[in-house]
């Protein structure tokens, strides 16, 4: 039975010790936000006829950096960068309309655009890094239009800002 056991537990030794061999628990930063921990997250700005976004969108980017977990959250004083988010834009397409009035929709889509970039504190006139991030929801077109539409954006900024997060995060 002896011989039988040390072939099985030095190849078993063997597969734990390489099984997790190149794995890393940090993400992959971009180049110029390997230094940065924390960031601050003053109100976004809203260049939409949307009222009330700034907070939504806000909130949303915010929720999706703590569950993301790679920097953590501070006030402006002490973070090490800066992200400026900007709702540029919401578009909504007709994803499927009625079966007699091609012109009523039945279905919208959703688009949502955000702009963003991360500046140093002690440098504000020049980003570390930016970019664009947009997410997209499908609702459907019932009885009250703006009541559908407030609904939807919720789930169109919370993919935008996913985007946003894992560009940032891990360089996607």
């Amino acid at each position: 039975m002896r011989p039988f056991l040390r072939p099985l537990s030095l190849s078993l030794a063997v597969f734990l010790l390489t099984s997790c061999a190149g794995y890393r628990l940090e993400g992959r930063r971009p180049g110029p936000l390997k230094s940065i921990e924390t960031l601050a997250l003053p109100l976004a700005e809203n260049r939409t006829l949307f009222p009330r976004a700034e907070a939504l969108t806000t909130n949303t980017v915010a929720d999706v950096l703590l569950q993301d977990g790679t920097y953590r959250l501070s006030p402006l004083e002490g973070a090490d960068a800066t992200l400026q988010l900007v709702l540029s834009e919401i578009q909504y397409d007709q994803a499927r309309s009625s079966r007699f009035d091609t012109i009523r929709s039945e279905e919208l889509s959703m688009t949502v655009t955000l702009q963003w970039h991360i500046t140093d504190p002690m440098k504000p006139g020049s980003p570390l890094f930016s970019g664009s991030s947009s997410g997209s929801t499908r609702f459907f077109a019932g009885g009250n239009l703006q009541t559908a539409r407030s609904g939807a954006l919720p789930d169109a900024l919370k993919r935008a800002a996913e985007k946003l997060v894992a560009r940032i995060s891990n360089g996607l």
